[in-house]
């Protein structure tokens, strides 16, 4: 990894970083819709990426969030962590109502997938492959006071 991406991870774990995170998150969905994923405020080669479009447990509409992942295989792993918060974000909820979601990922790429939430043996077994892409989600952990959801997004 190059040194931009080492600074980012190191500065995550930094309140200030995940505050300045949650208000760009708009920003960064709109840019990573408008340049088909080729572009993110982190910067495309500096971590892994994705736009994940669940539907809303109440409006039943298409709701769109850019999240960092953990390769799995096919599969895409991915935290609710919400910058450390003491509440889950909305897209978790939205999965555990209906799991079948879409991935866009690298450009035009999109990729209908099905949404598990992980426990047990399989959370154990995942947890380490999204700290490695962002080490700070040991510090959301801690900062939030919750158990984070993690998400094992298969291909449909």
């Amino acid at each position: 990894m190059g040194w931009y991406t080492n600074v980012i991870r190191l500065l995550g774990h930094r309140p200030w970083f995940a505050t300045l995170g949650r208000t760009v998150v708009p920003v960064d969905r709109w840019l990573q819709q408008r340049t088909g994923g080729r572009l993110t405020i982190i910067g495309r080669t500096a971590l892994p990426s994705l736009l994940l479009t669940t539907t809303g447990r109440k409006s039943g509409l298409p709701r769109t969030v850019p999240l960092l992942y953990a390769p799995d295989g096919d599969a895409f792993v991915i935290t609710a962590s919400n910058w450390g918060q003491q509440h889950h974000p909305a897209w978790s909820a939205n999965l555990l109502a209906a799991p079948d979601a879409v991935v866009a990922i690298s450009g035009d790429r999109e990729i209908p997938v099905r949404a598990v939430l992980a426990e047990g043996a399989e959370r154990e077994r995942v947890w380490p492959l999204v700290c490695k892409v962002w080490p700070a989600y040991d510090t959301y952990v801690e900062r939030s006071g919750r158990d984070v959801r993690v998400f094992v997004l298969t291909p449909r």
